[in-house]
């Protein structure tokens, strides 16, 4: 990978790091307080489409120019990180979900269903630091798979 393609990488790695930290001081301490809030459910909605759509460019990216391969979906390209061992394949597996998520956000598809945005909140807080540690340690290693 080029100088630039790690910094690009790096560089939306940073952004999502920053759109965490916002997310985990908008959290809120139940899904009845979510609820709640119009304001507070704009700002999740955004910072979860916001993040997602990063870790999906990052994706691509990774595929495309490291691994000469280029999903058809973003589903798959969470799932072809864990295949070629970028991230694991069970924390690949849990992240496809968000691709539909992400979609769904994009889109302002009228069926979303809040419950799966408030539970997607933990999620990203838990997963996403997962995934970048991941990622960041092995933009540097060649692809497999």
């Amino acid at each position: 990978m080029s100088p630039v393609d790690i910094q690009i990488i790096t560089r939306k790695a940073k952004l999502i790091e920053v759109d965490l930290a916002i997310l985990a001081k908008n959290q809120p301490k139940s899904y009845k307080q979510y609820l709640k809030s119009a304001t507070s459910q704009l700002i999740i909605e955004r910072l979860l489409e916001r993040i997602v759509g990063k870790m999906i460019d990052i994706n691509y990216h990774l595929l495309s120019e490291r691994c000469g391969f280029v999903p058809n979906n973003y589903t798959q390209s969470f799932t072809e990180l864990g295949k070629r061992g970028i991230v694991s394949e069970k924390l690949a597996n849990e992240l496809a979900k968000s691709g539909g998520l992400r979609n769904a956000l994009a889109h302002e598809y009228d069926e979303i269903d809040p419950k799966k945005i408030y539970e997607s909140i933990e999620m990203a807080l838990t997963q996403v630091p997962k995934y970048l540690k991941s990622v960041l340690k092995k933009i540097y290693t060649s692809c497999h798979g």
